[in-house]
């Protein structure tokens, strides 16, 4: 596995947490920020409780990324009708 560069602040190297996306410069991996973002803790919350090594730019990065990458494999995660 090569490295990554997904953004200005997401990469993913084979040497840091086992290649996945993680913010440039922390082994903050990506969807544990999405995580908490899902759970509804507000984006300054997170950015405290990673002490600043994350920011809402990189935020916003994470959240636009995966807005494409849901657009484009939304079929996947669709359920049929009467199972919903």
């Amino acid at each position: 596995m090569k490295s990554k560069i997904y953004g200005r602040y997401i990469v993913s190297s084979p040497e840091i947490c086992h290649g996945k996306p993680t913010f440039r410069g922390t082994r903050i991996l990506v969807a544990d920020i999405l995580e908490q973002i899902a759970e509804g803790l507000a984006w300054e919350t997170i950015i405290e409780e990673w002490r600043g090594d994350i920011t809402k730019e990189a935020i916003a990065e994470a959240i636009n990324l995966s807005r494409k990458a849901f657009l484009e494999h939304a079929d996947k995660y669709a359920l049929e009708p009467n199972a919903a």
